[in-house]
């Protein structure tokens, strides 16, 4: 691989793979290693610890709910557990996990807990929730969700490179659509994508969610924010399938990255994070809020 391996859009990306015939993510792992000045074995190391806070993170909940510091949410991720459990679930086996994964992470964010970024805490849901449930669907081992990392970590670098991955700078559409595009990828190398398909997967979710906003209920990450994550994860999943399937997207990567920021920006500031519009301006959500902040 040329020594640099350095990529600043997808197009760069992709076309180190080909040059390399390397999947995205060694190609992420050798620009860490150029980068840190670390080794292979040091960098994979540091990505199994992220993995394993995943994990954690994604099965505490379901044992052990616990209440957000607002009191907006908290154990609905053993509900869907026990949904599953007792053969209830219209969704099947893996995308109600999916969900309940998804889910869970939040109520450990909101808690004070901890979980990984991946990108932001408030989609830290997405991309534990599909890979998790890809695993167990699957039998997948630790070092093939560690690849599907790298890989979502190259999608998440090239979005922050090039637009934004902040919902008071574009949106809930730069959480939890960059953690969709994130999972998307990952998932689509995982289950035996080219690096191609890995990209249009991304595409697919990125562009499934433009203009997402972003409106938490008293400024926290809470409520609507779970339920997007599993949203997002959802969404990851169905962008995987139609990648793997053969179906390649319109608009480039790097086309609909620049599309998300710009739409971002066009965003009124009042769904930007700021809790004054959406969910958070309804009746209920400035009651809400009130009661948290033993308001009148």
């Amino acid at each position: 691989m040329a020594s640099s391996a350095n990529f600043v859009n997808a197009q760069t990306l992709l076309s180190l793979c080909e040059q390399c015939d390397f999947p995205i993510s060694d190609v992420m792992r050798k620009r860490e290693m150029n980068e840190t000045g670390e080794s292979r074995e040091e960098i994979d190391k540091r990505m199994k610890k992220a993995l394993s806070i995943m994990q954690a993170s994604a099965h505490k909940p379901l044992n052990e709910p616990v209440k957000s510091v607002g009191g907006l949410i908290g154990g609905e991720a053993a509900k869907l557990q026990d949904r599953r459990r007792h053969g209830k679930s219209i969704c099947g086996s893996m995308l109600s996990k999916v969900i309940a994964y998804s889910m869970a992470v939040p109520e450990v964010n909101a808690s004070m807990g901890l979980i990984v970024a991946a990108p932001t805490a408030g989609s830290s849901g997405v991309v534990p929730g599909l890979l998790l449930a890809l695993q167990e669907e699957f039998s997948l081992t630790d070092e093939q969700l560690i690849n599907g990392l790298f890989t979502a970590s190259a999608i998440g670098y090239i979005i922050m490179r090039n637009a934004s991955v902040a919902g008071a700078q574009a949106g809930c559409q730069a959480e939890v659509g960059s953690a969709s595009a994130m999972a998307a990828a990952a998932a689509t190398e995982i289950m035996g994508g080219t690096p191609k398909q890995c990209v249009n997967a991304a595409t697919t979710a990125l562009s499934n969610l433009l203009g997402l906003v972003c409106d938490p209920i008293a400024g926290l990450v809470e409520y609507p924010c779970q339920n997007r994550n599993a949203v997002g994860a959802a969404n990851a999943l169905v962008c995987a399938e139609i990648a793997l399937s053969g179906i390649e997207q319109v608009i480039p990567f790097d086309e609909m990255v620049e599309a998300m920021y710009r739409v971002g920006r066009n965003i009124p500031v009042e769904l930007r994070e700021t809790a004054l519009g959406g969910c958070a301006a309804t009746p209920t959500g400035c009651k809400k809020a009130c009661q948290i902040f033993h308001r009148d």
